[in-house]
């Protein structure tokens, strides 16, 4: 596969979203994400104890990664949650996807739309096949989120963490 010099950050479109980079105004909202218990019940991260804590995850993102997305509202551009691909493989032609969503937006169908977009741009333009979710056992509303997008359960475990089920979703026999 061609080796591809992506300078600039894909921003892509919905019908009701735009998935762009982080910004430094999102600080807030990124707070929120990353602090809040029940986001992250299941996710096992250090969360944010500050705002400063929360820029310098921006910051972080911003510098290194052209696959990490803030998922905006069209019509006021407010964060709304985040959605990433991860140990992206030219070689395999695999990668991990990573999402989150405030709670008042939860239940609306903004991650389904982000995550299909994502799915499209992945297979379309990165040429990936597979893609891998893990999610806690115990995390249901991810399980039939994950399962709404047509990703099929695996029966290998996390070694690192065995309260984690592997998904995988084949792209390479879809027309998306």
């Amino acid at each position: 596969m061609e080796h591809r010099n992506l300078k600039m950050f894909p921003i892509l479109t919905t019908e009701r979203l735009t998935l762009r980079q982080l910004l430094d105004s999102y600080v807030q909202e990124i707070f929120l994400l990353r602090s809040n218990t029940l986001i992250n019940k299941y996710l096992d991260r250090q969360p944010s104890k500050t705002l400063k804590d929360a820029l310098g995850f921006i910051e972080n993102i911003k510098n290194n990664s052209l696959t990490y997305w803030a998922i905006t509202r069209k019509e006021n551009e407010k964060l709304v949650g985040t959605i990433c691909l991860f140990d992206v493989s030219e070689e395999q032609k695999k990668c991990e996807i990573g999402y989150e969503l405030l709670r008042e937006y939860q239940g609306k169908g903004i991650m389904t739309e982000a995550a299909n977009k994502i799915i499209k741009y992945s297979n379309q333009t990165l040429g990936l096949k597979t893609i891998d979710a893990y999610t806690h056992k115990d995390n249901e509303s991810s399980i039939n989120f994950i399962k709404k997008l047509k990703f099929k359960r695996m029966d290998s475990v996390d070694e690192t963490n065995s309260k984690l089920i592997l998904f995988r979703l084949n792209i390479s026999n879809k027309n998306k």
